[in-house]
């Protein structure tokens, strides 16, 4: 399951993502903006980044204006670790070495085009393991140490 959000800057490009998604027949659950109407982004970044820090979603794809205000909520929830991205071998790399579950777009810096093609990416590519969980785990250590 794939928790979607965006604010009113990011609801076009939000809407075409849930086209590819039902393309490829991936639940989601979407929660909101569900139009254009002005509304401030940490309300929906914080109920999918809510979604994916509790595991009752896999994955999140979050879309507002820049995708930095996006990021910086989502990031503030224990387990998640979301990425801003902007282009295709960033977000092979942040899946494979970072194990990114919410990806975040900036609706004025990307098409729609660009953007499924990073999620097709970043919906195939496998995180590497290895030295790159060493690493998760210092995440997590980091979180324990500091999110009490």
């Amino acid at each position: 399951m794939i928790a979607l959000g965006c604010d009113h800057g990011g609801f076009k490009l939000k809407e075409e993502i849930k086209k590819y998604l039902d393309e490829l027949g991936l639940e989601y659950k979407d929660f909101g903006a569900y139009n254009e109407e002005r509304t401030d982004y940490p309300i929906y970044a914080k109920k999918v980044a809510e979604e994916v820090s509790t595991k009752r979603c896999e994955l999140g794809i979050l879309v507002c204006r820049s995708g930095a205000g996006m990021t910086i909520v989502a990031n503030k929830f224990r387990g998640v670790r979301a990425a801003n991205f902007t282009n295709e071998e960033e977000t092979r790399l942040s899946k494979s070495d970072d194990d990114i579950n919410i990806a975040v777009f900036g609706g004025d810096y990307i098409t729609p085009n660009e953007a499924i093609r990073m999620l097709r990416i970043w919906i195939a590519t496998e995180f590497k393991g290895g030295r790159y969980l060493e690493r998760l785990q210092m995440i997590q250590d980091i979180e324990n140490e500091n999110m009490k």
